[in-house]
């Protein structure tokens, strides 16, 4: 028992190899293979052992555990803080300090997907072997693993992009290498490969699983990770067209000169991504809905709706209409802590994050908090609406704006604080706005601690300020522009002084809110009429605009703006959907996919950054500038960006591996 115990270990925390199948070290030891299955224990433990693989969801930002570029290699935030090593790995990506050669920290993650892979295979290989195990066991540790292959297969696709797919083979040691090199699939291959296994999985996962085990993968984030990646496989990059053909008409796979993103629009992939969306949004569960927008009750504290609003719908009840719901705290409190992940009915998918709780500290105020080295795009604070609903380039007398005057008396509401004297650009805006973004003249409550100096503290960043660049504590601790990131700072926490603590953070891999959206997305870019078939049903899916208005407008609702009404044009509905998962999403890393699928992300990054002037007092402050940093003027924009080079040392090492073009 000793020996098995031991072998067991060994295969559980077992070294990495660089060759992206990990050959070269791993399972020299068949015995220890054969200990996992002796046991349901086992089994389980080696199964959550490569789940444990994945990077934190939540680390969007630097250096640790980080699977992905994130919102640093986007148009929402840039940082001013030193770039070594693998610190800040988003912005070393558009600095073009990430390469084929040097890929740290992303060569990381193209192995431990492909570890998972092999250790999910060997699960759905040798399951009937575990001899104290039930069939229903059995049934539920074969779900999960086909989920957590499928989800390591999505990684690879949507950050390397088109994987090399293996199946359910085991892949064997101690071969000629020559049985290693492998070709890659196509994206659409991979795509259908992706969803049959996700969907595969979905019938043996739960419906629901306890509140201590609320990150647990469940018959809906399977659906609702089939949905993603149907709209993504639907949309204009990865569907043919000008786009396609624009990116990636010479990109073809050697074997067999197939392309590997397809040159020939396929229109009823639209139909596809609607009947995946229509799926997750039709599930019940007990006869209910499973999922649904979180939402918090109006109280005398919420502000009265906008009046004058034409929307014929916009005064009914939520989710018809935007009455009845306090629209700070029902979309705020979805990511500060304060509604508990395990009952959110918006969340299809979360997971407890450190990552989220560390970078809070980037954006804390220096003289309350820790450092600021991240700022906040101006262009993502111009694309907030007004309260009514209105844009800042159309406003309505009722909800002005300008940029010349400030407030003049305190406004408070739904618990957030309006400070006398904020710049009128800041005042009249919709919840959301006020629940993301950080400005100067902003009002910092950080209730949990009892050090006088260290709560409800109006915060500037004009350049003489406290917290403005000549009092930073560094060289690289101010804000480039201005603006910080509040969405997942709850109003107790606290950095500084005494009894100082923060809320538990939990990240949302996906939520409700996109399934309403992709499913308005996909409907309104259908051209004709198209039957699916969806677990055996058949539906036909034309682009129906009242059921396009019914998943849309209920984002808008819940942030209290008027829906459609009815009457836009489809380039319009996507023009505004497009906005809409902008602003919905901002900083849950879905911005940095939306832009390269929607085929605008040369387009969107190469528009420069600006910010407030920060090297000016407080009469030279509020003017839109390019901040005075390298870190825009050397700002990278390329194509080959749309995808993470695969490593060097793979493509050596395989002759049949075709790199990412540009590469």
């Amino acid at each position: 028992m000793k020996n098995i115990i031991i072998g067991f270990i060994f295969i559980l925390f077992g070294t990495a190899s660089c060759d992206y199948l990990n050959v070269d070290r791993y399972f020299n030891d068949e015995m220890k293979v054969d200990s996992i299955f002796r046991s349901k224990r086992y089994t389980e433990a080696y199964l959550w052992g490569a789940a444990s693989l994945f990077k934190d969801e939540g680390q969007i930002l630097s250096t640790s555990n980080q699977g992905t570029p994130g919102p640093l290699a986007t148009d929402e935030v840039m940082t001013m803080c030193n770039l070594s090593g693998t610190s800040y790995n988003g912005m070393r990506f558009v600095q073009g300090m990430i390469t084929a050669e040097n890929l740290s920290p992303f060569n990381d993650m193209w192995t431990k997907m492909y570890q998972i892979i092999r250790k999910c295979n060997l699960i759905i290989t040798r399951i009937n072997e575990v001899p104290d195990a039930t069939t229903s066991e059995r049934f539920e540790l074969l779900g999960l693993a086909r989920f957590y292959r499928a989800y390591a297969y999505y990684k690879l696709l949507v950050d390397f992009g088109p994987p090399i797919l293996l199946g359910d083979e085991v892949v064997e040691n101690n071969e000629a290498m020559e049985y290693y090199d492998r070709e890659r699939s196509t994206f659409n291959e991979a795509v259908n490969y992706i969803c049959s296994e996700f969907e595969a999985s979905a019938a043996y996962l739960p419906m629901t699983v306890s509140m201590i085990n609320f990150e647990r993968p469940t018959k809906g984030a399977a659906l609702a990770l089939t949905a993603r990646l149907r709209l993504i496989n639907a949309s204009p990059l990865f569907n043919g067209g000008d786009v396609a053909r624009n990116y990636y008409s010479s990109w073809i796979r050697k074997s067999d000169g197939e392309h590997y993103i397809t040159q020939q629009a396929d229109p009823e992939r639209w139909a596809v991504a609607a009947a995946a969306a229509k799926r997750v949004i039709d599930l019940q569960d007990a006869g209910k809905p499973r999922y649904r927008l979180y939402t918090v009750d109006s109280t005398s504290l919420t502000p009265k709706l906008p009046v004058g609003i034409t929307d014929q719908d916009y005064y009914k009840t939520f989710p018809d209409g935007a009455a009845g719901i306090d629209h700070f705290k029902s979309y705020s409190e979805n990511f500060t802590g304060e509604c508990v992940a395990g009952v959110n009915p918006e969340f299809i998918w979360a997971c407890k994050t450190p990552g989220l709780r560390s970078y809070m500290a980037w954006f804390f105020p220096n003289s309350i908090g820790n450092w600021m080295g991240c700022g906040v795009n101006q262009k993502m604070v111009d694309a907030y609406y007004m309260r009514d609903g209105r844009t800042i380039q159309n406003p309505s007398t009722a909800y002005p704006y300008d940029e010349v005057k400030f407030t003049d008396r305190v406004s408070t509401f739904s618990g957030y604080r309006l400070n006398a004297g904020v710049f009128n650009m800041y005042a009249n805006r919709e919840m959301r706005f006020y629940a993301n973004i950080g400005f100067s003249e902003g009002f910092w409550t950080c209730h949990s601690t009892s050090q006088a100096e260290m709560y409800d503290q109006t915060i500037t960043y004009y350049y003489d300020s406290p917290d403005g660049k000549s009092n930073a504590p560094s060289a690289v601790d101010w804000t480039p522009t201005g603006y910080v990131c509040k969405k997942f700072i709850h109003p107790v926490d606290a950095l500084k002084g005494t009894n100082a603590r923060t809320m538990e953070k939990v990240f949302p891999i996906i939520r409700y809110a996109e399934i309403l959206l992709s499913y308005a997305e996909a409907l309104n870019n259908i051209t004709g009429s198209y039957t699916v078939e969806t677990d055996g049903q058949q539906q036909t899916f034309t682009r129906n605009t009242e059921e396009i208005k019914k998943a849309f407008n209920q984002v808008r609702y819940r942030a209290g703006l008027p829906g459609l009404s009815g009457n836009e044009n489809s380039g319009q509905i996507q023009a505004l959907i497009e906005k809409e998962r902008m602003i919905e999403f901002f900083f849950e890393n879905r911005r940095y996919y939306d832009v390269r699928r929607w085929g605008i992300y040369e387009e969107t990054e190469n528009v420069r950054f600006t910010g407030m002037n920060i090297e000016g007092d407080k009469a030279n402050y509020y003017r839109r500038v390019v901040p005075n940093t390298s870190r825009i003027s050397n700002r990278v924009v390329h194509r080959k960006m749309i995808f993470l080079p695969l490593p060097v040392s793979e493509l050596r090492r395989m002759p049949s591996l075709d790199q990412n073009p540009g590469w």
